[in-house]
């Protein structure tokens, strides 16, 4: 799916950023002592480039998260109010019903359409462009899109391949009609999936094919697995593809990048991306080395990040990229907003209310 905006045409533009960290700090040692891993802190950081990342309470929940990025992102803004919410997850609050309504609502949003999006890490990429699309069909004005995950909730803590790597987080922006000349449009973007690769980044259990109510041939099924090996040769190629196809839409060179943003995964697959794209290292930015993997989150939490603020002017050319399970993928060239990020702890008004 590709979707080049046209010369003196409407887009969204990108009009408040905000994020939403857990604060207990869980660095290597920690997470290497918690599941007893046969690792250590050197081989996490060789291997990864993480160093530490955010674990939720518990108690706190993706949707909590949700609602104190989306709060900061409406406080960037500074208004309009959404009149559509979107949420990219795969660790909603409930299996049923979908966690945006009930995110829409704590944030005093009325009965604005809500729904969740399922796209795994490229969730938010996702949503991203879907609700491009809509401001620019006029099916909505001004749209709030959240990135967030809380894969500590499914990850085996036992698990050397993937409890060092994810971490729990949430970012969001808010867009608005504008056009493309100005700081925070969206310019083209790509979509893509592979559903042969299905099984290389999953959770066997608990969906309909294996009920939760029936015990799992293998107790590791109820658990987050992935392919390693095979899933970065997937990432790199697929990304380096959707980013080159936002380009060319674009009609943008890769040397006038100043802000390249991939999926924070693996720092070894972020800079193999950068590297075939030909991103000079200064224009490169991430996280992944305080904030590990947090999924749909990562893109907009770097979005968020000040420090990437400081060092990239409004209005410049800025390329955003992820691949997830699904098999998944997309990328979004835009002008580098100029909304200043906001960043909230979690809500104190937790939604632990059960379900009846």
């Amino acid at each position: 799916m590709n979707t080049p905006v046209s010369p003196g045409s409407s887009t969204a533009v990108i009009a408040g950023i905000g994020a939403c960290l857990p604060p207990r700090v869980v660095d290597n040692d920690t997470v290497i002592a918690r599941g007893a891993l046969r690792t250590d802190d050197t081989w996490i950081r060789d291997r990864t480039g993480i160093a530490r990342r955010r674990h939720a309470e518990p108690g706190t929940s993706t949707g909590d998260l949700a609602v104190g990025a989306g709060r900061a992102a409406l406080a960037s803004a500074g208004g309009p109010s959404p009149d559509m919410l979107l949420l990219a997850t795969t660790t909603p609050d409930h299996p049923c019903p979908a966690t945006a309504p009930t995110v829409a609502h704590r944030l005093g949003l009325g009965t604005i359409p809500a729904f969740d999006l399922a796209a795994v890490c490229s969730g938010f990429l996702y949503a991203l462009v879907t609700a491009t699309a809509l401001i620019r069909s006029r099916a909505c004005t001004t749209a709030l899109v959240i990135g967030a995950d809380t894969y500590t909730t499914i990850v085996d803590p036992t698990d050397r391949e993937t409890a060092p790597i994810f971490g729990d987080g949430a970012g969001a922006v808010l867009l608005r009609p504008g056009t493309p000349d100005e700081p925070g449009a969206v310019i083209a973007t790509d979509l893509g999936a592979d559903g042969s690769g299905s099984d290389l980044i999953t959770v066997p259990h608990g969906g309909s094919r294996h009920p939760q109510h029936l015990p799992p041939a293998d107790p590791a099924a109820r658990h987050f697995r992935m392919q390693g090996r095979t899933v970065y040769a997937h990432a790199v190629r697929h990304m380096t593809r959707s980013a080159n196809s936002a380009l060319r839409q674009a009609r943008w060179s890769t040397d006038t990048v100043r802000a390249f943003i991939g999926h924070q995964a693996n720092q070894r697959i972020l800079d193999s991306v950068a590297d075939r794209l030909g991103i000079e290292p200064a224009h490169r930015f991430g996280n992944i080395r305080d904030l590990g993997n947090t999924a749909a989150a990562s893109v907009p939490l770097v979005l968020a990040d000040r420090a990437v603020h400081q060092a990239v002017t409004p209005g410049e050319r800025s390329l955003l990229t992820a691949f997830g399970g699904g098999l998944t993928w997309a990328s979004v060239a835009l002008h580098w907003p100029s909304a200043v990020p906001r960043t909230e702890a979690p809500p104190t008004d937790l939604d632990t209310t059960p379900l009846s």
